[in-house]
């Protein structure tokens, strides 16, 4: 199979949602990526594992990155791709290949952009992090991410959501002593000691920053509760698994040192955290993209892979087609004139002809 980057920016979404390419098996899409891409004068093509850079060398005096990833999750009766009323119905429509179909169009078609442009096609996003194309990348060629500022083209309705918030996963632990339920004022109930856990949770106030001039809502919820021994002995042991989403001004440290103060007086296990990323709207790239693509700037509820950019200290932010409520859904679908408008905005903010002395 093949790309056609002659084709119009919604034909080849359609092309990349029937080009199957589920976590861990995109190399068949990253060899057509890189075979579409390379032999370009104006481009400079780096292969890296399944993710494919490709780089322009104009010497301007800002650089961006455009980075999308090219797997979705399985297969769930959505394939192959169909068009009606113009709306487009297929795996990774959404989530996301009209985003990737945009970023391959303006890699292909603009050849004299008045910024440097770094355009990046990753693989492994929708798994466990380890494998991850972007944060690879990062480590083994972080100056491939060297920019002033980066798009990352998730599903955000074509709108600009910036930042993202931090993600933590905790166990809060109990104990008891194993009984025999008939004779439970022998032992001690660990299932019972989690209800002071749920109260704390539920008079939970969240922590609401504005940072940048966007409201960022943080959330504190358990997820999971486990324990028991057998139907009739009192469990010895229970763990609450909570999820904490906090806000960009917030460190991973920082997460973590709230967590232990809020639930002082238990055992708390970090098993999994990322931090957020700054939305860095101030910046001069970041303000003259707002200004090209219009609307208001929205905080990213939710974690996403700016958080890597932000790492590097290159602020980011969340523009693509779609909407993000339908990702990995059996009902995917994106509407094209969303795609459409995605690439048109791009196209007029690299293009514009007075940022080229900048």
């Amino acid at each position: 199979m093949s790309l056609d980057l002659a084709a119009d920016v919604v034909e080849l979404t359609r092309q990349l949602v029937d080009f199957p390419s589920e976590s861990l098996q995109e190399e068949a899409l990253a060899d057509a990526v890189e075979a579409a891409l390379r032999g370009r004068d104006h481009l400079e093509i780096t292969r890296v594992g399944n993710t494919v850079v490709a780089r322009t060398t104009l010497g301007r005096t800002e650089r961006v990155v455009i980075a999308g990833h090219l797997d979705t999750v399985p297969e769930n009766g959505n394939l192959p791709s169909r068009l009606e009323d113009g709306v487009l119905h297929g795996l990774g429509s959404v989530d996301m290949k009209g985003g990737v179909a945009v970023g391959l169009k303006l890699a292909a078609t603009l050849t004299a952009t008045n910024r440097d442009v770094t355009y990046v096609f990753y693989d492994a996003e929708e798994i466990a992090a380890i494998h991850n194309g972007l944060g690879k990348l990062s480590e083994s060629h972080p100056h491939l991410l060297d920019a002033d500022f980066a798009i990352l083209m998730e599903p955000s309705n074509a709108l600009v959501e910036a930042g993202c918030q931090g993600t933590m996963r905790i166990e809060v632990a109990t104990t008891g002593e194993r009984a025999h339920t008939a004779r439970a004022w022998m032992g001690s109930n660990a299932i019972h000691k989690t209800a002071e856990i749920l109260d704390r949770l539920n008079a939970y106030e969240p922590r609401k920053p504005v940072i940048d001039g966007l409201e960022y809502h943080e959330g504190l919820n358990a997820v999971f509760i486990s324990g028991g021994v057998a139907g009739n002995v009192l469990p010895d042991a229970c763990t609450v698994t909570v999820n904490y989403r906090f806000a960009p001004d917030r460190s991973v440290e920082e997460a973590e040192a709230y967590l232990r103060t809020f639930f002082d007086g238990y055992a708390v296990t970090v098993t999994d955290a990322s931090p957020g990323a700054l939305p860095g709207l101030s910046r001069p790239a970041a303000k003259a993209f707002l200004e090209a693509v219009g609307g208001e700037p929205a905080p990213k509820f939710g974690w996403t892979d700016v958080s890597r950019f932000s790492a590097l200290g290159v602020p980011a932010v969340n523009f693509g087609p779609g909407d993000p409520l339908l990702a990995h859904k059996a009902e995917e679908h994106v509407h094209i004139e969303e795609i459409v408008r995605c690439e048109q905005q791009l196209v007029a903010w690299l293009s514009d002809a007075s940022e080229e002395a900048r």
